[in-house]
């Protein structure tokens, strides 16, 4: 008789408190650090090196983010200096205070895609959308209304949120080893969420660092954006999943960048599979009669979306729509209003 091991998902640590950390394992401190939005919180790892911390993510840059980081430093930390600040993704809220860590002489560590995009977006500062941005919310169905307020508008730029990077970092890539907290970790890296998303894999014990890549209970945001309109992310996050679940095991405890640590990755990777499996067969149901990407909303999230969360939603249908387009499920036309309308076939 075969035992299955896959006996669910399980959370063996409390969030610790601001300016507080817990220890997960030998040398791997666990800290929180806020966000001014729904996800309220980043997990930040400091893995212990002896004669200072390695740094897994840095959280935005704020004034508010760089006191908390004052009283770790002085607190949990215990004076020692961080040494290396590793980048799990180029979003803000792992990135953001990378550069400045920099300037007090750490090393910045991720991929090169990762260090790519965010140097660019940290670079390219806008007072206005640009055109392309525009056109992209008018032919996704944004309403007149909300149109009209984004035109006018300061767009979201990263340097508002974004310390400068300096030039200069030390690439990691899939497959590459690297020390840190007394371990050698193995890198393995994601797509979909983000470009060359890394995760590390401890080859010592069971931890796992998984980034926004391997959340517990929540989705992570798959989205297409005025950068790359035909991209197909959706297609990449699934085959990043069933990649790590080649590899997953339920002994496996994954230190998440959102949420609580937890056990049951295989069961996790499975119904991140199936929450993206269960979004496209609502969505072909949809796509009886036309639809621009915001009539979508309902079959994808099945809550009313307001105006904080709308851009989040719009990105992601469109990862949705352009899924079944690369996949030949549905077709779409523009209107005479210059909107994209899907339909399945």
């Amino acid at each position: 008789m075969t035992i299955s091991l896959d006996i669910g998902i399980r959370h063996p640590f409390e969030a610790p408190a601001t300016g507080e950390a817990v220890e997960v394992a030998e040398g791997v401190l666990w800290l929180r650090l806020p966000l001014p939005m729904a996800l309220d919180h980043v997990n930040i790892l400091a893995l212990d090196d002896g004669d200072g911390w390695t740094l897994i993510d840095a959280g935005l840059n704020s004034r508010k983010t760089r006191e908390i980081w004052g009283a770790l430093l002085a607190g949990p930390l215990r004076g020692r200096p961080v040494r290396r600040v590793v980048v799990t993704h180029h979003h803000p809220d792992h990135i953001g205070l990378a550069g400045w860590f920099q300037s007090r002489g750490a090393e910045l560590v991720t991929t090169r895609t990762a260090w790519l995009y965010a140097r660019m977006l940290v670079l390219d500062e806008q007072a206005l959308p640009q055109p392309e941005q525009i056109t992209f919310l008018k032919q996704a169905g944004t309403p007149s209304a909300l149109l009209e307020k984004r035109r006018h508008e300061r767009p979201f730029n990263f340097c508002d949120v974004v310390h400068p990077l300096p030039l200069g970092f030390t690439r990691i890539a899939e497959g590459d080893t690297i020390t840190m907290g007394g371990r050698r970790w193995l890198v393995r890296t994601g797509d979909g969420h983000a470009p060359e998303h890394a995760t590390f894999w401890s080859m010592e014990d069971n931890l796992v660092i998984g980034g926004d890549q391997l959340l517990p209970s929540i989705s992570a945001n798959i989205g297409v954006y005025p950068t790359e309109p035909m991209a197909d992310p959706l297609a990449d996050w699934m085959a990043s999943c069933a990649r790590f679940s080649q590899v997953a095991e339920p002994r496996h405890l994954v230190l998440p960048g959102h949420k609580l640590p937890f056990t049951g990755l295989p069961l996790r990777l499975r119904q991140m599979a199936e929450n993206h499996e269960g979004a496209i067969a609502r969505l072909i149901d949809h796509l009886a009669t036309p639809r621009s990407a915001v009539d979508c909303f309902p079959a994808l999230f099945k809550r009313p979306i307001g105006e904080a969360e709308f851009s989040l939603a719009l990105v992601e249908a469109v990862a949705h729509l352009n899924y079944l387009l690369h996949r030949g499920l549905a077709r779409r036309h523009l209107s005479p209003e210059e909107i994209w309308l899907w339909q399945r076939v």
